[in-house]
């Protein structure tokens, strides 16, 4: 694969509406772009976390357990589901303390099922092999800063930020509890 086949390999798998990503747009429509970019390094160290092991060993690991990639989806799965369900019931923003952390987000982009994509089939390369880490994290930060800034981008009405931020966290809770099916469907087999 070629450095431009690679990037927009990278660039089309992040981009795509995932856990991490609606974390993001949601953080940054309940903070608004500048304090929910302190969000991006969790995003990175949790990517990197995963990406990096199964970069460097993760396909030969993973070659003599053939259950581990169906288990690391139902984790998956069953994470996200446990984040919509927070999402949904997560009490009127008005109190004004932001649903979305860092720890959150490392953990959820840790979990990522695009973690594996990443770190078992277009990262590893006997060369290279920094030069491709390296336009992962720009990318990462740059997909980031688009979905927090599409976030607060949404948010900028202020005649009923309540309700505008119910709505947000009711659709983005819609959205991860489908991905969570999803995940916990292919992590059973089905």
């Amino acid at each position: 694969m070629t450095s431009i086949e690679l990037s927009l390999a990278i660039l089309g798998l992040l981009i795509t509406p995932g856990p991490t990503n609606t974390l993001m747009f949601v953080a940054g429509s309940e903070r608004g772009a500048a304090k929910a970019l302190r969000l991006i390094p969790a995003e990175l160290a949790g990517y990197l976390t995963t990406v990096l092991p199964l970069t460097l060993a993760g396909a030969h690991l993973l070659n003599g357990l053939p259950h581990a990639r169906a288990a690391i989806a139902l984790l998956a799965g069953l994470w996200v589901a446990v984040l919509a369900v927070r999402l949904w019931r997560l009490p009127d923003v008005a109190a004004g303390t932001p649903s979305v952390g860092a720890r959150t987000v490392f953990f959820t982009t840790l979990l990522n099922p695009k973690a594996l994509i990443f770190g078992l089939v277009l990262l590893p390369a006997p060369t290279g092999l920094a030069l491709n880490l390296a336009n992962f994290s720009a990318q990462v930060v740059l997909v980031a800063c688009l979905w927090i800034t599409g976030g607060a981008l949404l948010a900028v009405r202020k005649d009923q930020p309540a309700r505008q931020m119910l709505i947000i966290r009711r659709v983005a809770s819609v959205w991860l509890g489908a991905l969570s099916v999803v995940l916990v469907l292919r992590g059973l087999g089905a």
